[in-house]
Formats: C-alpha cells, structure tokens, sequence
C-alpha cells in the first residue's frame, strides 16, 4: 500500500510539473524573462498539451465514426505488444541462463565470446531491428516473429551476467563441503549455484523485461505487423498536428503497460523467494 502510494504521488508531481511548466511558459511567451533565451520545450496547445486533455482523450473514439474509446482500442495494442515481449523475454531468459551455465562451467569460452556478447548490446537498436525483420521475412515467418527475436535480443543479455554472478556467488566454503560429500558437477549446480543465483536472476529478469517490451515496441515501428501499441504510435505520430493528445495518451498507456510486466515478475519473485532466509 505503501509503495502504491508513493507511485501516486510520483505521477501527481509530475502532473503537477507538467502543468506548472506549461503555465510559467504561456505567461512569458515561452522565453525566459530578461534573457530572450527560448524555453527548451514550447508550451503551446500542440507541443505541450494539458494533462487533462490527454486523460480525456482516453474516453473519446479512437477514430471518427467508431464508438470504441481511444483506451480501450489502446489497450488492445497493448496487450499485443505485451504478448510478443512475453515471448520474447522467455525465449531471451532461457538463451541467457544457458549461456550462463556453460560460460561458468567452459572459462576460456566465456572469456573469448563475454567481449561480443558485451558489444552486440551496443550496436543500436534501430539497426539491427531492420536486419531481423529482414531474416525473417526471407525464413518465411510472420512478422510477430521478427518482434519477438528483437525482444528476445535485448532481453538475453542482463539475464547472462545476473545468472553468471549469481552461480559464482556461494562462498568457497559451500564449495568445498559439497566437494567433500562427494557431489558432482551438475549436483553443486543444482543444489548450490542455482539456487543462490536466483535472486540475481529474477534482478536481470526486471531489466530484461523492460529491455523485452522496448524491443517489442521498436520492433513493431519495423516489422510492419499492423497491430501492437509501436503502431499505434506511429500512426498517431503522422496525424500529430490534429489531435497530439492521442500520441501522448498512447506513450503513456505504452509506458503504464510497461510497469505492470515488469510488477508482474516483481510478485512474481516476492512469492518464489518469500520462504528464502536472508542475512
């Protein structure tokens, strides 16, 4: 309840902000007084539209002539979008954990392919997006798939480092006594590493989550899928100029959808974790 709270606040601060930037930028023209130095950001109507223009566009049609709502046609991308990132986080989660095991247990290859794994994360996005889509259209998928691949692109990688420090985490002297019981390899792994590695997980699961629908997202801008919230926020981008409030409204329930999957896989670690002892 606490921490519900506390997000509330947040988000009625940054209301707050918003209003009070916009109406200090309307009272001096959008040019700081004495100066001549222009705001950052103008304050009109069509850059920077009320905060209350954008939660009422939530409850007009999403296009003329159709009575559907602009949320719950928003939500409806949504819940594509996080289905795909879904997919996509499960598929980069498990690559991650295996590569995991095997950069632990075969140094020399972890040393030698740790340095590409770290740069292929620094190559942007928005030019690999391009190419996947591109690889699967020539395998003959659809292009849900190529959104998935790039989710699952950004998702592998903080997976891999948390489960690979969590599996060195145990102190050499657990090491040791299992060693001295007679447990094998894949035993101390299973009885041991495993288990200490998974809160390290579940923190790379979080990141990988919002990596996931991140990816999802840029991934529909390319794919050309026709449905998910990427989308719609290019489709309201084009038609700014008549209605900017529904390209706000659709970044927003893009960003609270974000929230909820990344929350989701919070509880979820609060109930797999809530019998573990900490110290």
């Amino acid at each position: 309840m606490l921490n519900a709270v506390g997000a509330v606040l947040v988000v009625a601060a940054l209301a707050g902000l918003w209003e009070c930037y916009k109406a200090l930028g309307r009272a001096v023209d959008d040019v700081v007084p004495g100066t001549g130095i222009a705001f950052p950001v103008a304050t009109d109507d069509l850059s920077m539209p009320h905060v209350w223009s954008i939660l009422g566009a939530l409850v007009e049609p999403a296009r003329r002539g159709d009575s559907m709502a602009l949320g719950s046609y928003l939500l409806g991308e949504t819940s594509v979008t996080l289905r795909e990132a879904f997919y996509g986080l499960v598929a980069g989660s498990s690559l991650g954990l295996v590569l995991a095991v095997v950069f632990l247990h075969v140094v020399p290859l972890s040393k030698g392919l740790m340095p590409w794994l770290v740069a292929s994360q620094t190559v942007p996005l928005v030019a690999i997006a391009p190419m996947i889509v591109i690889w699967g259209g020539k395998a003959g998928a659809p292009p849900w798939v190529a959104v998935t691949g790039i989710a699952a692109y950004l998702a592998f990688f903080p997976v891999t480092i948390n489960a690979l420090r969590g599996m060195k985490s145990p102190p050499k002297v657990q090491l040791e006594f299992m060693r001295s019981v007679g447990a094998g390899r894949w035993q101390v792994l299973g009885w041991l590493r495993i288990p200490a590695a998974l809160p390290f997980v579940f923190a790379g699961l979080r990141l990988a989550a919002t990596a996931s629908v991140v990816g999802a997202i840029v991934g529909e801008l390319s794919a050309g899928t026709g449905r998910g919230i990427g989308r719609a926020i290019l489709t309201f981008a084009y038609y700014y100029s008549n209605g900017p409030e529904k390209l706000y409204a659709a970044v927003l329930v893009a960003a609270a959808a974000g929230i909820v999957f990344v929350q989701s896989l919070a509880l979820i670690e609060r109930v797999a974790l809530r019998h573990r002892h900490t110290r």
